[in-house]
């Protein structure tokens, strides 16, 4: 039996100290292969610190942390 996906994940970049790149929802299918599985609360210090949440998941919206000023200039 395969082990449940967490629930959130980093993606990491290319390079020394790999820094994170963009947040994803655990079972994303956009997440790259450099990547590791974070809890909510490093999740959420992630995205205020200025990591992107995955467009196509949303783990912004999962997170609560929908940024009203960018939905209302949409």
């Amino acid at each position: 039996m395969k082990p449940a996906p967490p629930e959130w994940i980093v993606e990491l970049g290319i390079g020394v100290g790999r820094p994170p790149v963009q947040l994803h929802r655990g079972t994303c299918y956009m997440a790259g292969k450099r990547r590791r599985p974070v809890k909510r609360d490093e999740a959420r210090r992630l995205l205020t610190g200025g990591t992107g949440a995955c467009s196509h998941c949303r783990p912004d919206a999962g997170l609560g942390m929908i940024d009203l000023g960018t939905a209302r200039a949409a």
